[in-house]
């Protein structure tokens, strides 16, 4: 079997994100059936701070919405939140993760155990490094495309 993927087409280029669903099931299979839907395409990065992470996954781009499908239960594992980290963005709830996700600029080891990482960069970091920064940038960077490989 061939390591799933998601490509992320975004405005400052691809990044491929190798899926772990031996780290979080449920939250791969959340973020697979939105990909496929279509959800994530023309999605903005609305929080990008240099050095720590950068934010996307609400249609809205304000970060206080998400899919319309139910919240994910936490999925915490033991997986470092290094550089390329894909992890899920949630409220004060650990049960509230939804659609939103962040990676990982540099090592955030503080937010270990406490979201769900669901994946790995490995390979178009440099897409990620160019996305515009700000809460919430001036001209956010997109997602502009969102396909799964398998």
């Amino acid at each position: 079997m061939t390591d799933q993927t998601l490509t992320l087409s975004l405005s400052t280029g691809d990044v491929v994100i190798k899926l772990r669903p031996d780290l979080a099931p449920g939250h791969v299979e959340r973020i697979t059936q939105l990909a496929k839907e279509g959800f994530y395409d023309d999605v903005v990065f609305h929080r990008v701070i240099d050095g720590f992470m950068a934010q996307g996954g609400d249609p809205t781009g304000t970060g206080m919405s998400g899919s319309k499908l139910p919240d994910l239960k936490q999925e915490f594992n033991a997986e470092p939140h290094v550089r390329g980290t894909c992890s899920m963005a949630r409220a004060m709830n650990p049960d509230s993760a939804n659609s939103q996700f962040f990676i990982c600029f540099d090592d955030a080891r503080f937010l270990d155990n406490q979201y769900t990482v669901w994946g790995n960069v490995i390979s178009g970091m440099e897409a990620v490094d160019a996305l515009p920064k700000g809460e919430p940038p001036a001209n956010p960077g997109k997602i502009l495309k969102a396909s799964v490989s398998e």
